[in-house]
């Protein structure tokens, strides 16, 4: 078999082992929302938990998302149901509060006490979950507005 045809069938095989665009549900905020959102999210990292940024579907500057399974940001989400429950609870990771939900595979975090709401979901794969919060708190840091402290 000639080189180039093993050269191909090696693409071939490479391409059909790295997944497509995440499915990321797409948000619609306030058009100012989005504009804060969209400076926050070209700001994340390339990576988070070592896993390389890939596509969305469908494509939108308000999501992100991270290795496979998908880690997905979002950003201009509204606030999570049980957030306002007086039970909830505040964690802070690198000076940024998080609400949590533990989910069936995995947890759903969403910042607290600033003025956009971001949501990241963390499948069970990449446990311990709350880790993937350091490498995104910079860009949360930078454009999301702290109005009120977790406590």
């Amino acid at each position: 078999m000639p080189r180039f045809l093993f050269a191909a069938l090696g693409l071939f095989v490479l391409a059909g082992c790295s997944p497509g665009p995440a499915k990321v549900a797409v948000p619609s905020p306030a058009p100012e929302v989005a504009t804060a959102c969209e400076q926050l999210m070209q700001a994340l990292p390339e990576k988070v938990l070592d896993a390389k940024r890939r596509k969305t579907s469908p494509a939108s500057t308000l999501t992100a998302a991270y290795g496979d399974p998908p880690i997905r940001v979002t950003c201009g989400v509204a606030a999570p149901a049980g957030m306002a429950e007086a039970q909830s609870q505040c964690f802070e990771v690198n000076g940024i509060g998080w609400f949590a939900k533990e989910v069936t595979d995995g947890f759903v975090f969403t910042t607290i006490g600033r003025s956009l709401y971001v949501e990241m979901i963390v499948p069970a794969k990449y446990s311990p979950e709350a880790n993937a919060l350091t490498d995104v708190s910079d860009a949360v840091h930078r454009f999301n507005k702290l109005v009120t402290p977790c406590i």
